[in-house]
């Protein structure tokens, strides 16, 4: 028998066929992979640098967040130390009497206010009972003018309690004080439609005009006159010339309060105003300021019909 396979009598054997592969299903898988591989290459990279910098912002908050954390400077550069510019000093105020006469307690007094910077910044007046007379300062010590005044009849330092509700016709002549102290003047009107400087609004103390009412008072001849022996005629109420109040002592008080002392006569200034018997401190030692009492608002207020009565025969 014939083993040679190339014979032609011998017979190959017929192989089983062979299922056909489904070709197509496998290149959809390969492509598949191949774009997914694609995207990848390409999203990943993007999305690990957002995530940094999402990192990085947020640590950057929280170095901000954190007290008494600072972000350290790129480059350190020598830069030059700031200028501290002082404060300017504060000016002292020296009292100018420009020459006019006045008492002792009335320039001891302006000493104090000098010193103590009492004023706080104001203008101020003072009313010098020993001399009878007003003297208006600009808030840096600059006299404004000086004039002789008439006051209460009754020497004393203290109003009457209640005085500022009494009808004019009950105030006896031992009540007609005007009152010592420090006061927060205030323009305002009286019950006749006048303008006055309000003194102590409670007890109906006022600055006004010269009032020539009662003739037999002869006041305009009280205030010519050189004594002040004739010039204790009023309720209470501080009389000066007209020319004064409209020219010196109504634009002192047109568009702020003014500080008013009215010295004692009776009592001592360390009793009225606590200053010391022996103060003799130069015009520009520096205290701190006395307490300053309160007054009611007063720029449109009529008083009560007896206080303003009672300011209005002042």
């Amino acid at each position: 028998m014939n083993t040679n396979p190339e014979h032609p009598s011998v017979r190959r054997p017929e192989s089983a066929p062979v299922a056909p592969r489904d070709t197509a299903w496998f290149d959809g898988i390969r492509r598949g992979l191949w774009i997914g591989l694609a995207a990848a290459a390409v999203i990943l990279p993007v999305q690990y640098q957002l995530r940094q910098h999402r990192l990085a912002a947020q640590r950057s908050a929280a170095v901000a967040m954190a007290p008494g954390a600072e972000q350290a400077p790129a480059a350190l550069q020598p830069q030059a130390p700031l200028a501290v510019t002082p404060p300017p000093p504060v000016r002292p105020m020296v009292v100018d009497w420009h020459g006019e006469s006045a008492s002792e307690p009335a320039r001891k007094l302006a000493q104090w206010v000098a010193a103590s910077h009492n004023n706080e910044g104001m203008d101020f007046v003072i009313v010098d009972k020993h001399n009878t007379k007003v003297f208006v300062f600009a808030s840096d010590g600059q006299l404004k003018g000086a004039t002789p005044v008439l006051l209460g009849s009754k020497v004393g330092d203290d109003s009457v309690p209640g005085i500022g509700q009494k009808p004019i016709a009950d105030v006896r002549p031992d009540e007609r004080t005007t009152p010592a102290g420090r006061f927060l003047g205030q323009r305002g009107m009286n019950a006749i439609n006048q303008d006055v400087v309000w003194v102590d609004y409670d007890a109906a103390v006022s600055m006004h005009r010269v009032r020539t009412t009662n003739a037999s008072e002869r006041r305009l001849e009280r205030l010519a006159t050189p004594t002040t022996a004739d010039n204790r005629i009023s309720y209470g109420c501080i009389n000066m010339p007209v020319a004064f109040f409209e020219q010196v002592l109504a634009p002192t008080f047109a568009k702020q309060r003014a500080v008013v002392y009215v010295l004692p006569e009776v009592k001592s200034l360390q009793m009225v105003f606590g200053i010391p018997d022996r103060f003799d401190a130069p015009a520009t030692t520096a205290e701190a300021p006395a307490a300053m009492p309160t007054m009611p608002t007063m720029t449109s207020l009529r008083a009560p019909l007896a206080a303003a009565a009672l300011a209005a025969k002042g």
